[in-house]
């Protein structure tokens, strides 16, 4: 049988993100600000990646079927299609924050957790619950033109993704509970099972904000 787009969109759990796309920006863009950090706790050089001809911020607060991730890849896309923009002159942030923190661990992590069952996603061919991050590549048969729908070919391409320390620390929790270890040796852990690439920050609200500081349009994605 054919894989077809819906199936493909179905499958990474944005099937019902085009009657969402109505979704407004929200906030004025505040001309970007050099900022010295006066502690080392946390990477924020991130910051510094943002430049090119346009630049968003997506902010997902919710797994919502991949909504985010989807709109921060789509924007791209649209861009390069209509005015003819090169990727790597666009510069897209996607925050993951509150519940839709399982997004950015790994498929092991989502196995030893059962994050498919938690939250209620199942495997599209077996029906089960997932065993693996659906968002994190994709999946066997998927067209070319659809493979960059996934957190990893957005990071691939240049694409910005910041996760809510606090939100992480849902999953320490998971970790500290199974294991019964201590909250650091926990968060060590933990810390493990974050998708590569994917850069904590001491909360979500601060990524998107500062996002917004360094010259994006800010947009509720999820």
């Amino acid at each position: 049988m054919p894989f077809s787009r819906r199936d493909f969109l179905s499958t990474l759990g944005v099937g019902a993100v085009a009657a969402a796309n109505g979704v407004p920006l929200h906030g004025a863009v505040t001309p970007p600000e050099h900022l010295v950090p006066i502690a080392g706790d946390w990477d924020v050089s991130w910051v510094d990646r943002i430049k090119g001809k346009a630049k968003a911020v997506f902010d997902s607060p919710d797994i919502h079927d991949g909504a985010g991730m989807f709109r921060a890849i789509i924007w791209r896309e649209n861009y390069k299609t209509i005015y003819g923009t090169p990727i790597d002159e666009l510069s897209s942030v996607l925050v993951i924050r509150h519940s839709a923190i399982p997004m950015v661990m790994s498929d092991a992590f989502w196995a030893e957790y059962k994050l498919g069952k938690v939250e209620k996603i199942k495997d599209q061919q077996t029906k089960k619950w997932t065993e693996v991050n659906p968002f994190r590549v994709a999946p066997a048969g998927t067209p070319p033109q659809w493979a960059g729908y996934t957190l990893e070919a957005f990071l691939k391409s240049g694409g910005i993704i910041l996760a809510c320390n606090m939100a992480f620390g849902q999953m320490v929790g998971m970790v500290a509970e199974k294991h019964k270890l201590k909250q650091d040796e926990a968060r060590t852990k933990a810390l493990e099972g974050l998708i590569p690439g994917v850069i904590l920050q001491p909360s979500g609200v601060f990524g998107v904000m500062r996002a917004q500081q360094a010259g994006c349009s800010y947009m509720v994605a999820s």
